[in-house]
């Protein structure tokens, strides 16, 4: 396996994130560009040695939709709801998040937080597996979840309506 020199971090993560996950996460975005698969080896082998750490998940979905894997993506968007879900005590289904909305504060925390800005992906996602309906229909449960738009759904939004226009 190729080595790429470590020369600093260029991505922040969370500060609570263990120091061997992080270092992993920095490895894995220095690699991202001149090597992808040992990129995709270190990723992945940070997101196992802690699966608890949802920023795993997020450079994960992250790193395979900038590398047009559309569908591992989403299998790790998928993970990360479910993994923010347990975390946080709630249902993982945004459409149960719905029917209860008073009973889920999806502003309390870091992890629903992350949730949110995770549902916002999973639409993304949506709309470039040219899945207009699906996307659609996660745009219209997160407004619902989050009315003050924290996790910037707007601008999905934005494109959603203008993919409709065209």
């Amino acid at each position: 396996m190729n080595t790429v020199p470590f020369l600093a971090e260029r991505v922040t993560f969370s500060p609570d994130m263990p120091a061997e996950t992080n270092r992993l996460l920095q490895l894995a975005v220095a690699a991202t560009q001149v090597n992808p698969k040992q990129a995709e080896a270190l990723f992945l082998q940070a997101q196992a040695s802690d699966q608890q750490c949802l920023q795993s998940y997020f450079a994960l979905y992250k790193f395979y939709f900038f590398q047009k894997r559309l569908a591992d993506a989403e299998r790790f968007v998928l993970a990360g709801l479910e993994e923010a879900a347990r975390q946080g005590g709630f249902p993982s289904d945004y459409r149960r998040l719905v029917q209860e909305p008073a009973r889920w504060d999806l502003y309390a925390s870091e992890i629903t937080l992350f949730y949110l800005y995770t549902l916002k992906a999973l639409a993304f996602i949506k709309l470039r597996q040219a899945c207009p309906l699906d996307a659609q229909s996660i745009l219209a449960h997160i407004k619902q979840l989050d009315p003050k738009d924290l996790s910037g759904a707007s601008v999905i939004m934005d494109l959603a309506a203008g993919m409709d226009e065209s």
